[in-house]
């Protein structure tokens, strides 16, 4: 994978509305000043791509403009990384419209998460590293403070070009949606037990692959699977979703179709978010293992859950194609490679 530039003191971001477009609204424009607020405290100049800012209406109807600023971004010289602005929920819509040069030719940092999971998928077909992270509103721009764990980890992961190392688990944290309207708006926060080993033993090294459950079913511009069957090959597949998608059944029939394609069995490992409820994992855990361990023949595949990642809050950061391991043991997960030069 070809990895970005890092980041330095000074350098530009660019913001990008791939999906919805509510950070041009006037209701949320406060809370897209807010993230770029955030962002120059840590020495970043913000600029807002072109059309990103047009509301959600115009960027609903012209997803070639949503587009078109993706590709001014990478073409743009001055921009050293792009930020979404939020996900959403048609970003394929995009590939028709989406310069390969433009993004192979030059590499930078890339980072959302949720919707913007297809646009990663579309680099990662071009070999560029992106990242499965912070978005400007939904993370960085969150109402009371830009959480100090996800802000660490988007310091170390964009700004230092060393291995990135042991991901450490946050002291607390929550489900609660985004209220983007209301500036007064709190998150309920609740403590955070730690990963959960579900089955497996020992340690396992992988590339970085995944994302949530609609990888599935994400079609190129010609209509073929964007994903295909040598992305899972000796991964350490990461998998998380929104709150009202991640019930047991939901769970129980995303896992049986990567069983049915045979996905789970070129995997190394499988690495798993935070799940809707706070108070028990226990049926997630059982549901995942009755497919992966019991209808698959896999008991010694490591899986692990409850990880700080997606649209949970506080988040780190996951680069696809990044090697990692996996100690489902000792209850360790790892990027033992750096996400920048």
């Amino acid at each position: 994978m070809i990895k970005p530039n890092k980041l330095q003191r000074g350098d530009t971001v660019a913001t990008i509305s791939p999906s919805w477009g509510c950070a041009g609204t006037s209701r949320v424009k406060w809370q897209y000043r807010l993230g770029c607020e955030r962002l120059n405290e840590l020495g970043l100049n913000v600029v807002a791509a072109p059309n990103s800012m047009k509301g959600t209406s115009y960027l609903a109807q012209n997803p070639q403009a949503r587009a078109e600023d993706i590709n001014w971004a990478f073409e743009n010289k001055e921009v050293k990384a792009i930020i979404s602005n939020i996900g959403g929920n048609d970003a394929e819509r995009l590939f028709p419209y989406l310069s390969k040069k433009a993004i192979k030719d030059n590499p930078k940092i890339f980072c959302g998460y949720s919707d913007v999971m297809a646009l990663h998928l579309f680099c990662y077909r071009l070999g560029i590293m992106t990242f499965y992270g912070d978005n400007l509103l939904t993370t960085i721009a969150e109402n009371l403070k830009w959480h100090p764990y996800s802000k660490h980890w988007f310091e170390k992961t964009f700004f230092d070009p060393s291995s990135i190392g042991e991901i450490f688990s946050a002291d607390e944290w929550s489900y609660d949606p985004n209220k983007h309207t209301d500036k007064s708006y709190k998150k309920t926060f609740v403590s955070n037990e730690g990963v959960k080993r579900i089955q497996g033993k020992g340690a396992v090294r992988g590339k970085l692959f995944g994302g949530h459950g609609e990888l599935i079913s994400i079609k190129d511009a010609d209509g073929q699977p964007l994903v295909r069957e040598e992305d899972f090959k000796d991964s350490i597949f990461f998998f998380e979703d929104i709150p009202e998608c991640c019930d047991v059944d939901y769970i129980k029939r995303f896992f049986d179709y990567l069983g049915k394609k045979g996905y789970l069995q070129l995997l190394n490992g499988i690495i798993i978010g935070k799940m809707p409820s706070p108070m028990s994992f226990e049926p997630y855990m059982n549901a995942i293992k009755e497919i992966i361990s019991e209808k698959y023949g896999l008991p010694d595949l490591p899986v692990m859950c409850d990880m700080n990642f997606g649209h949970s809050s506080p988040i780190f950061i996951l680069p696809y194609g990044a090697e990692a391991e996996l100690d489902v043991d000792n209850l360790s997960f790892a990027i033992t490679e750096s996400g920048v030069v």
